[in-house]
């Protein structure tokens, strides 16, 4: 019997099954923007953040693979990858609701307030993790993959507009009134409540692309052509063949990811107090005064920032890619972000920090997107929930290394001053950008491919 082609997707359906992505980034945003924060007030030592920050990258370099393979290999009534969307957002939603309640919840749990901060937090980056790898498999489960790069570009719209709503939340409240100041060892009111109104819209946002998507059967994967997805399951143990199979553009890739991921996890955790420090004239054991939670207001906003400037650069992904290509395109990105964290430590006047989130959001526009297109141009379709876990090992390893490195350098070269540590990542940025440049090769688009994706890219 002759094979069908994956058929093209319609805008509308590609943002229906993208949709839980916007909840997801919008928990994500929260996260990045004031964890640091919150450990700070909870009483966690500048050296120490970036530790406390380790709960985030192990999680994921343990739990994507094995989602992956699980979702490789599940065929239920309600999907392929839903039932992991489902099971992540809830576990997600209670996690955002006990987060920044740490210090009231000691009162029911004899455990140290940090430990539980941490035991909280791990149950966010789990449960972010299981719901995050399934969407990624999900573009090249139902996509074409002249298809692939819109995809994941509407992903990245679709995680800007959550980033932006969730990075600047906090403010936004403290402006309608809510307190952002708290006791020393307490959360302030406009975190707390931004992580309630976080937790109400990813579970609304997962259950409309559950109700929204409906994943092809093995049946339908195996009318394809080019698809090689067998209805038989493989075993646990064959994820770790898969991983000593990894294709070579894959290792090319994760290099690039490497330095790229280092960056941000350095932006992630040191932001706040190198505001405090080296904006606000502050000391480095200031982490509970009026001034030190409106820097922790500034990191959401600018946070938000970069977000909000990565979302027109995710339309523009696909028209610039198709005329230079994806990896010219990914490179320039990079060299943007790199210079806009190097600028940070330039730029004195907080007002004209907005420059240097501009070009973080080309770079992060394509973090999310354009490694993942160049990649599933290289890997088999039965295997990409797997693959696609397996690559997060290259984000979460540079997370991990920085984690346990971060703060001590931080600590003993640069006095607990942060800013400088946030100009290292910017120069690993760089150095990304330029690796992908000299390193990294990609497949040739027919023509008629060309066509289909350009037309595509209208709303």
């Amino acid at each position: 019997m002759a094979k069908k082609i994956k058929p093209n997707l319609s805008m509308a359906q590609i943002i229906n099954m993208s949709m839980g992505f916007l909840g997801i980034q919008m928990a994500f945003g929260l996260q990045n923007g004031n964890a640091s924060r919150i450990l700070q007030n909870l009483g966690a030592d500048v050296d120490k953040l970036s530790f406390f920050w380790l709960v985030a990258p192990i999680t994921g370099l343990i739990v994507q693979p094995i989602i992956g393979h699980m979702g490789d290999n599940t065929w239920s009534p309600l999907g392929r990858r839903k039932p992991y969307f489902l099971i992540g957002a809830i576990l997600c939603a209670l996690g955002l609701v006990l987060l920044p309640n740490s210090a009231s919840a000691t009162t029911f749990f004899a455990a140290n307030v940090l430990l539980l901060a941490v035991v909280f937090l791990a149950i966010m980056d789990v449960s972010v993790n299981i719901a995050m790898e399934p969407f990624r498999a999900l573009v090249g489960d139902m996509l074409p993959k002249h298809q692939a790069t819109i995809g994941f570009s509407v992903q990245t719209i679709l995680i800007g507009i959550g980033a932006v709503i969730g990075s600047d939340l906090p403010r936004w409240l403290t402006k309608l009134g809510v307190s952002n100041v708290a006791e020393k060892g307490q959360v302030a009111d406009n975190v707390i409540y931004a992580f309630y109104i976080g937790a109400a819209v990813l579970l609304v946002s997962i259950i409309y692309t559950i109700i929204s998507t409906k994943e092809y059967s093995p049946e339908e994967f195996a009318s394809f052509e080019n698809d090689d997805i067998v209805p038989e399951k493989s075993k646990f143990s064959d994820m770790f063949r898969d991983f000593a199979k990894i294709p070579n553009q894959m290792k090319k890739l994760g290099i690039v990811q490497f330095f790229s991921w280092f960056a941000l996890f350095t932006m992630w955790v040191y932001t706040t107090s190198a505001l405090a420090t080296h904006h606000f004239g502050l000391s480095p054991n200031d982490t509970s005064s009026q001034a030190f939670n409106d820097a922790g207001d500034t990191t959401g906003y600018l946070f938000g920032l970069y977000n909000l400037f990565a979302i027109p650069f995710a339309f523009l992904l696909t028209p610039i890619a198709k005329r230079i290509g994806k990896k010219n395109t990914h490179a320039i990105a990079l060299l943007a972000g790199g210079f806009g964290l190097i600028s940070f430590y330039f730029i004195q006047d907080v007002k004209m920090l907005w420059i240097s989130m501009l070009g973080l959001g080309f770079a992060w526009a394509s973090i999310l997107a354009m490694p993942y297109a160049m990649l599933i141009e290289s890997i088999p379709q039965r295997k990409m929930g797997v693959y696609m876990g397996i690559f997060n090992f290259f984000i979460v390893l540079p997370q991990i290394i920085n984690g346990f490195f971060g703060g001590p350098i931080v600590k003993k070269f640069f006095n607990n001053y942060a800013v400088d540590y946030i100009v290292v990542g910017g120069a690993c940025m760089v150095l990304g950008g330029l690796i992908t440049f000299f390193l990294i090769k990609e497949e040739k688009e027919t023509p008629k491919e060309i066509e289909q994706e350009i037309e595509q890219v209208h709303f």
